[in-house]
């Protein structure tokens, strides 16, 4: 691009840090920044209009995992792993909530219910037997038992007659929390350019140098906070992962109110404005959802309007509204990666599929890192 004077001086010189993705991370990355050097120039890529990966596509859960996934990490992981992975999602919301207010997110504690399938029942069973050993593990955390079985008092078809309730459970809204972190960096005096999309960067002796689309410039470190998009950049470690969701049109007292986790999580539902929000589906096809094309498939959409008629509301009339895709960022592991690349370069990526949970810390320790 042809960059007049003004240009050029404003917004391409001197600059301290860039950080690549203007999402939950990286956002939470460049206020955490501006906490540690007041006066350092700060510049935010990001590739799309708005922050366009998961941090303005996901369901607004405050989640840090159903008693399915908990019980299921013990499995491959130590119970003090377990705990800190909890422990992490815990305190990263704790911090968006400290940063926004729970009134500029609607955050909402309407608490979060597990449903089983018919064909479940042996799951159910299991975890209704060790819900005892994994509230005495979480208690330490939260302070008072966590996980309780009720009753299904929502009209629920086709699932075990019982879900298992999590009292500590909430949502939000994922728009307004992103305009609030996005007015908090502008004042904060953090520049953002959209449209921006960085292709690689070269790391010098004084510098890194950052290629895009549009331009080359150089800045003195650069924090990559792309998550699903993290292979762009050769970080390898992490796998994209796309979410499909849908939203009704509003429905006339809708009687249901809380977060939803169905097959281990692989679906989730939720309340808002009164309609109805659905996602997931991809382990109908894992293969096919590692992708960074943030396009629909009939497949997946299909058995979401299935789970609405047959499980969810099978007494209710309703339309869909809207159909859109995220992605996440995924791996081996669900710890995220948090490292240094290279003496300029860090990167806070990897968030599994928890980024409303997490982004919020991993984008403090980033910023920390690359300090």
């Amino acid at each position: 691009m042809n960059f007049s004077y003004w240009e050029k001086t404003t917004w391409f010189k001197h600059i301290d840090f860039t950080i690549v993705g203007s999402g939950i991370t990286g956002l939470n990355c460049a206020l955490q920044l501006r906490k540690n050097h007041p006066k350092a120039k700060i510049l935010i890529l990001e590739r799309d209009l708005l922050p366009n990966g998961a941090s303005t596509k996901n369901a607004g859960f405050a989640c840090f995992g159903s008693a399915s996934e908990l019980l299921d990490d013990l499995k491959i992981h130590t119970k003090e792993e377990m705990l800190a992975l909890v422990n992490r999602r815990v305190e990263g919301l704790q911090i968006l909530r400290e940063t926004i207010g729970d009134k500029a997110l609607q955050f909402k504690t309407h608490g979060g219910y597990e449903l089983f399938t018919k064909e479940n029942k042996t799951l159910f069973k299991s975890c209704e037997s060790q819900l005892k050993t994994l509230n005495e593990l979480l208690f330490p955390i939260f302070k008072e038992e966590v996980f309780s079985v009720v009753d299904n008092n929502f009209g629920f078809k086709k699932i075990q007659q019982q879900l298992i309730f999590n009292k500590s459970e909430g949502q939000l809204d994922t728009g307004k929390m992103m305009q609030a972190l996005m007015h908090k960096a502008h004042h904060a005096n953090i520049q953002i350019l959209n449209g921006v999309e960085v292709l690689k960067y070269e790391e010098n002796q004084n510098s890194v140098k950052v290629i895009t689309n549009n331009f080359e410039l150089e800045t003195q470190k650069l924090c990559i906070a792309t998550n699903g998009f993290a292979k762009k950049l050769n970080i390898d470690e992490v796998k994209p992962a796309r979410a499909q969701v849908l939203i009704t049109k509003p429905i006339k007292n809708l009687h249901i109110q809380g977060t939803f986790h169905l097959e281990e999580g692989y679906y989730y539902f939720r309340n808002i404005d009164n309609r109805i929000l659905l996602g997931g589906g991809r382990n109908l096809n894992f293969k096919a959802e590692e992708t960074m094309q943030m396009t629909l498939t009939a497949l997946i959409q299909r058995k979401l309007e299935e789970l609405l008629k047959e499980v969810i509301l099978p007494q209710t009339s309703f339309e869909i509204d809207q159909r859109w895709s995220g992605i996440m960022g995924v791996g081996n592991q669900k710890k995220p990666i948090l490292e240094k690349l290279s003496p300029k370069v860090f990167c806070g990526v990897r968030l599994g599929g928890m980024g409303v949970a997490i982004g919020s810390l991993v984008g403090k320790e980033l910023a920390n890192l690359s300090s």
